[in-house]
């Protein structure tokens, strides 16, 4: 059966023509088999005339091609979407034009390639607006504002005065014309916020910046592709069909905001907390997006948002938002997007280059004006705001960053025949070099870490005695928080003596784009509608009235994803001066020895944290439990007891010094019993230490000797196996043990154990005492020194 297609022109053929495509029906989808083919292979034709395993290997020619490409370029700081986008160039019909290859190009075969893709970006365009919250945009600095809002339309402006000056006849409001002036200009929010979480850097002080600047450019660059249409519209029809489109575009999104939104927030109101959505909103939801595109063109809305408005009339975060993301981003990225990148890849050819056209050159001349002008105002704003030039540098490159969404637009237009094959060309190479050298500009300009390069001592031996000590709390769980405060609760504050504690509550980023700080103490009612912290809030402002004029408590929460959380508690120790971060460790054990709860992610934290962190840090090991399910209080507890039993285990090296200092404050009131354990090699073996950090030790010892009543017990130990011995006999003995990390730190007096180490982020000597070897109901804190580091 056979068809005309439309007529089209093309900038390497200017002349109208018709083609002629034949297609096959019915539509060959499954295979009977490679079995039936091997037997009848001339009668039922080859595998690859079957759409069904045609489709299966193009995937799998895609994603191996991808991973190959993306394997030597990340060498280089190049993103994955680079590599997707040259996989479909080298499985383009230019590389590829057998009839029968994995990547044939006949048009049935790019039709079902073509269509899985545009699914995805559906999908992925649908997924960007659940993501995003719009009321941050009130909530916008003035910097982000104008850094969103300026570069857009000063870029576009000066992009008009260029066609104008170009093409003096043309009108610069045609469909084309401007609707390319404003992808070139146009800011993309998915595309941001993805670079920036490839980079790391989404909750960094600039990432914030640059991700509310994108926020508010996205809805700029919203706005002008619908004013790009209706403009269009207007000179083609006429000012009554340009109302028309208006207020139907207008109804709508009140039919969204004033009907769908607040059915979608009955749903999550009848959702028990810390619920899960039931599957019959959630399949409601999938329907009415599925179904988006047909209303969309029915009110007039440019069908390219259609999804995307959709999406932004979704609430964000759980249990609805994130029950969406959660369940369909692996697919929609992992699978989906990556097939449309590639697709748009094949579109390009670079044959088009040699028929190239006067016009399109100078389209690419303007895209490259254009990105130019959008990147001085774009570092133009914050120098003026006095940013560092670095970061004004990287802002800026952050600001002009090209991705999928322009891609998928272009490829759209080209499809649409509202620009020509050779325009396309030209623009896919723009965004090819521009999607390149921005990661790597921008990882080169800015590094976050930097600003943890402390020289200013932020330790415990280096906090004034009768001064306050600054501290981190990190809860995660509702069990973090009897355990920090017991732990406190055993160092017995006083007035003399006060603790400064900043409770932070780390909360995953689920169903939003943009991460969360929240300082509870000065947040505003408008600032959001969620409460993350209440239950934590409570327990630590009793504990505050418990300890009035000793302990003093300030709240926070960060909602932020697990790799990034670092970010914001290294960020809040630099800001508050803090001299000691206690960490809760990532398993919990049952008395018996079996495992209550393990979180790999948190273990990973932990470790960014101690190697990051701008002052000292304690990992906090829980003491086991007595009973499975019970919740009897910590052996810390002051009810347990009228007197608390805590030793140190020293070895020598700065983190037993600071072990100790930390030891010698907790030790101030009477109730609390202090024992120093000093383990010392046979044969006086104290060559593994530098001299300067034995005479240190000594110092230490002796101070803390004069300071506070204390049992000094030294034992002399040959080996590992013997330190373990003696540890095993002594434990049962106290209820909280302090020891030094002692980071790849190996003597003689653990010789033999560090094999046998499990968890490094707590070193030797804690690895051993946290093992199931060891009975005993007592805490286990392990102590790290600030580490010096040089910029």
């Amino acid at each position: 059966m056979t068809y005309n297609s439309s007529s089209y022109t093309t900038g390497m053929d200017r002349t109208a023509r018709s083609e002629e495509v034949c297609l096959k029906f019915p539509p060959r989808v499954t295979s009977p088999g490679l079995t039936a083919l091997l037997v009848q292979k001339d009668k039922l034709g080859k595998l690859m005339d079957y759409s069904g395993p045609r489709l299966h290997f193009q995937m799998v020619a895609i994603f191996v091609l991808t991973q190959i490409i993306h394997s030597l370029l990340k060498l280089l700081g190049l993103p994955l979407f680079i590599s997707q986008l040259l996989a479909g160039i080298l499985m383009s019909p230019v590389i590829f034009s057998d009839e029968h290859s994995l990547v044939t190009i006949s048009e049935d075969s790019v039709a079902v390639l073509g269509s899985v893709g545009a699914l995805g970006f559906m999908f992925f365009m649908f997924l960007s607006g659940v993501k995003m919250d719009l009321r941050l945009t009130w909530k916008s600095g003035k910097l982000a504002i104008a850094i969103g809002l300026f570069p857009v339309l000063v870029s576009l402006i000066f992009w008009l005065m260029t066609v104008k000056t170009l093409h003096p006849g043309g009108n610069v409001f045609s469909n084309k014309i401007f609707h390319l002036a404003v992808t070139y200009s146009g800011t993309s929010f998915p595309v941001i916020h993805s670079l920036l979480s490839e980079l790391k850097i989404l909750n960094s002080e600039l990432g914030r910046l640059g991700l509310s600047a994108a926020l508010i450019g996205d809805m700029v660059t919203l706005v002008l592709t619908m004013f790009s249409v209706w403009v269009n519209t207007g000179i083609q029809k006429g000012s009554k069909d340009v109302l028309f489109d208006v207020g139907m575009a207008m109804l709508y999104v009140c039919i969204l905001v004033f009907v769908l939104r607040p059915g979608m927030q009955w749903m999550v109101k009848r959702t028990p907390e810390a619920g899960q959505i039931k599957d019959t909103c959630f399949y409601i939801i999938i329907l009415a997006f599925m179904i988006s595109p047909r209303f969309t063109a029915l009110f007039r809305v440019y069908f390219f948002y259609g999804p995307f408005i959709f999406g932004l009339a979704v609430p964000d975060g759980p249990p609805l938002g994130s029950a969406l993301v959660e369940k369909l981003d692996p697919v929609v990225s992992g699978l989906l997007m990556p097939i449309f990148a590639t697709t748009c890849g094949m579109r390009f050819d670079l044959s088009y280059f040699k028929y190239s056209t006067k016009y399109a050159y100078h389209q690419a001349v303007g895209a490259v004006v254009t990105l130019i002008i959008k990147f001085g105002v774009s570092l133009l704003l914050p120098l003026l705001c006095k940013m560092p030039t670095r970061d004004s540098f990287a802002l800026a490159f952050i600001m002009i960053s090209k991705g999928i969404v322009e891609m998928g637009s272009y490829s759209i237009m080209n499809d649409s025949r509202i620009i020509s094959e050779d325009i396309f060309a030209h623009l896919t190479i723009v965004i090819i070099i521009v999607a390149s050298v921005v990661p790597i500009a921008v990882k080169k300009l800015y590094d976050p870490s930097k600003k943890y390069l402390c020289f200013q001592k932020r330790t415990v031996m280096n906090s004034r005695f009768n001064q306050e000590l600054r501290m981190i709390g990190c809860v995660h769980v509702p069990g973090n928080v009897n355990s920090i405060i017991n732990l406190l609760n055993a160092s017995c504050p006083t007035r003399e003596c006060p603790i400064a504690l900043d409770v932070l509550h780390l909360v995953k980023l689920s169903g939003q784009a943009t991460p969360l700080f929240i300082a509870h103490h000065n947040q505003q009612k408008a600032s959001s509608n969620k409460s993350y912290s209440d239950n934590v809030v409570v327990a630590f402002k009793q504990f505050e009235r418990d300890n009035l004029g000793a302990v003093s408590v300030n709240f926070f929460t960060a909602v932020s994803p697990w790799n990034l959380m670092y970010e914001d508690t290294c960020n809040l120790a630099m800001d508050r001066l803090t001299s000691f971060i206690i960490l809760p460790f990532h398993r919990r054990w049952y008395s018996d020895g079996s495992i209550e709860s393990e979180d790999q992610t948190l273990r990973s934290l932990n470790f960014d944290i101690l190697e990051r962190a701008p002052c000292s840090v304690g990992i906090l090991v829980e003491g086991r439990r007595n009973i499975k399910g019970s919740n009897s209080k910590d052996t810390l507890s002051p009810s347990n007891s009228s007197s608390y039993a805590i030793a140190v285990i020293f070895l020598g090296g700065e983190d037993d010094r600071e072990a100790l200092a930390l030891a010698k404050r907790f030790s101030q009131d009477e109730s609390v019993s202090l024992t120093v354990i000093h383990l010392k090699a046979v044969d006086s073996l104290e060559f593994f230490l530098a001299e300067d950090e034995r005479m240190l030790d000594k110092e230490m010892l002796k101070d803390i000797k004069a300071s506070v009543p204390l049992t000094y017990v030294e034992e002399h130990v040959k080996d590992g196996p013997e330190t373990s011995t003696f540890l095993r006999s002594i434990v049962k003995d106290y209820q909280l043990i302090i020891v030094g990390r002692r980071c790849r730190t190996e003597d003689a007096i653990t010789l033999g154990l560090e094999e046998w180490c499990e968890f490094r982020e707590i070193g030797i000597i804690g690895d051993l005492l946290s093992s199931s070897d060891f009975f005993g109901n007592f805490s286990l804190l392990i102590v790290q020194q600030q580490r010096k580091r040089n910029g």
